[in-house]
């Protein structure tokens, strides 16, 4: 999508003889030094001469070759600058060419024909929804937006917890206490506090004990009767309010499937790892030896010496299930860093079964969210619950609305927009792998490196277009455009440039932070740019082309804003 880039690499190639797709390009630690560089190291060897006379020997012929691209050896490298005219009329070219194909900026269809699964969020049935549950929610559903982009077919699922042992400890609860709590009024709270109260009580008396452990057994044998019935209930209630959040965030699903629709599976999952011959029995239980993958790797347990099966069975079933619907390119799975052992260990089971898509099955694995007290535990009843996190940084949104703009149109909409989007970029702008201590004062900051300063960058050049419409002042067209007007916007347009490249790294690498990191400096470079040259009122030609640069700097934060789950206001 650069085209700068592939015809430097095309000149290079032909004047070295290799090929171009070992041809590797950098950015220039010093942008005065020009907009791409190529390091002659590779080449001394075969060519037999010291880097730096590599690069003097090829800057003339190429300089030759390629036509508005300036060539200069520096040392070891060679720089290329592209011509600010060409430059600047190429890229908002492009840029608008996209758009009236209502295409965002980056989009291609690469991944046309290939499917990628994504596994994420995948909160328990009748427990909230608490901050811990943002990251699988807000990182699944931005890598899902960037294969988006690329052209892929994604499926992005659920994968409830609604099945094992709690179950029967809320029916007892339920049965027990239920007529305490507002059920179908508040049925998240309500549930929590059932399953706080089981856990304190149950030490004290053994027939709740055993009362949890009969409903569960019900529940298991598969009658459908009053446990099966409370059991169902609890998880339409559940589910109901999950949806209220999911909608706040923005994120949508393909599937919502519970652990509990894999129960009928698990006996052909079960006989299909038999079938490798990769199973063994070990103090009565059934297992597979990961010894062989993986040194020190414990085995995989399928079965207990009770015959009832695990986590990593019901998994097994699952992949293999969606396997057999989509045939994936990628399976990923957005799941904390702490589950690294289960996800090594049912890559294991695939791998010693032969199955040659088992790369395909990824872990991505991100940091997990403590408290300043430490970990979150429902059972304990430590936790923040995600909606509090929300309306509380809406609210300091409506307050900050209303002391800087209270003639705001659609305050209260802005409002949700920018509070819900601080709290998601907050987490988006770091690196998924990172461990992230919640800090209320850090989410709720409005200033620095945040969503809403994004957000503010987008609405203050969407103000900028609309007062140039006013007075009659409009981008200049593509074709019309004189890019030797824009020479000192350069950092701006080669970051427009690269952001194609920036997109395809991110999916490739399941890490939207890649997003967020260019979003932040490019507005940093755009407001920059914007504080040194005045927009409007200037010569007709010279408004024109910095309303374009405004225009395309817009619409790319846009669309960026939205591949990761953030909104973007017109105003602010």
């Amino acid at each position: 999508m650069d085209p700068f880039a592939s015809s430097i690499r095309a000149a290079l190639a032909s004047h070295t003889g290799l090929d171009e797709g070992e041809l590797r390009l950098e950015s220039p630690r010093d942008a005065a030094l020009g907009d791409y560089a190529f390091p002659c190291f590779p080449l001394a060897k075969a060519l037999r001469k010291a880097p730096p006379a590599i690069a003097t020997d090829l800057a003339t012929g190429l300089a030759e070759s390629l036509s508005g691209i300036e060539v200069l050896a520096t040392g070891p490298y060679l720089n290329f600058r592209v011509e600010r005219g060409l430059l600047a009329s190429t890229v908002i070219g492009m840029i608008s060419e996209a758009q009236q194909a209502g295409r965002p900026w980056g989009a291609s269809d690469e991944g046309a024909g290939r499917t990628v699964v994504l596994d994420f969020s995948s909160p328990n049935i009748a427990k909230p929804m608490s901050v811990g549950h943002l990251r699988s929610t807000v990182i699944g559903a931005a890598i899902q937006r960037l294969h988006d982009a690329l052209g892929y077919e994604t499926v992005g699922i659920n994968h409830i917890g609604d099945w094992g042992s709690q179950f029967g400890k809320l029916v007892a609860a339920v049965n027990r206490w239920g007529e305490t709590v507002e059920l179908e009024e508040d049925p998240i709270i309500s549930l929590l506090a059932l399953y706080v109260r089981y856990h304190e009580e149950e030490q004290d008396d053994p027939t709740l004990k055993e009362e949890g452990r009969a409903a569960f057994r019900e529940l298991e044998s598969g009658e459908d009767g009053a446990v099966r019935a409370i059991w169902r209930h609890l998880t339409e209630l559940s589910l109901g309010e999950f949806d209220k959040l999911y909608s706040r965030l923005g994120v949508t699903f393909d599937e919502v499937r519970g652990e509990s629709f894999y129960e009928t599976h698990l006996e052909g999952t079960v006989k299909r790892v038999e079938t490798t011959g990769i199973t063994e029995m070990s103090e009565g239980a059934l297992i597979v030896d990961l010894s062989e993958t993986e040194k020190n790797m414990p085995p995989c347990l399928l079965r207990k010496t009770d015959g009832t099966t695990l986590y990593a069975t019901r998994d097994l079933a699952a992949v293999f299930h969606r396997h057999q619907l989509y045939n994936f390119e990628r399976c990923l799975y957005m799941v904390g860093s702490d589950q690294k052992l289960h996800f090594r260990q049912l890559k294991g089971v695939l791998a010693r079964m032969g199955l040659d898509w088992e790369q395909r099955v990824e872990h991505i694995a991100f940091g997990m969210l403590r408290l300043p007290e430490g970990k979150m535990s429902t059972r304990a009843g430590r936790v923040v619950f995600l909606d509090d996190v929300l309306d509380r940084a809406v609210e300091e949104a409506r307050r900050i609305i209303a002391e800087k703009n209270p003639s705001l149109e659609g305050a209260d909409e802005v409002a949700e927009a920018v509070g819900v989007g601080a709290v998601v970029f907050n987490d988006l702008k770091r690196e998924r792998v990172k461990d992230v201590e919640f800090v209320w004062e850090e989410v709720l900051s409005f200033e620095g490196e945040t969503g809403p300063y994004v957000q503010y960058t987008h609405a203050r050049l969407s103000s900028i277009l609309r007062k140039g419409a006013e007075a009659g002042e409009v981008p200049s067209e593509p074709q019309a455009l004189d890019g030797a007007l824009l020479a000192d916007a350069a950092p701006l347009l080669m970051a427009l440039l690269r952001f194609p490249d920036v997109l395809r790294s991110a999916a490739a690498h399941a890490e939207p932070s890649e997003v967020v990191s260019w979003l932040l400096a490019f507005c940093r470079e755009t407001n920059a740019w914007y504080g040194r040259n005045r927009v409007l009122g200037q010569e007709s030609a010279l408004t024109g082309a910095r309303l374009a640069l405004i225009q395309c700097s817009k619409l790319v934060i846009a669309s960026s804003l939205q591949l990761i789950g953030v909104a973007a206001p017109e105003e602010m």
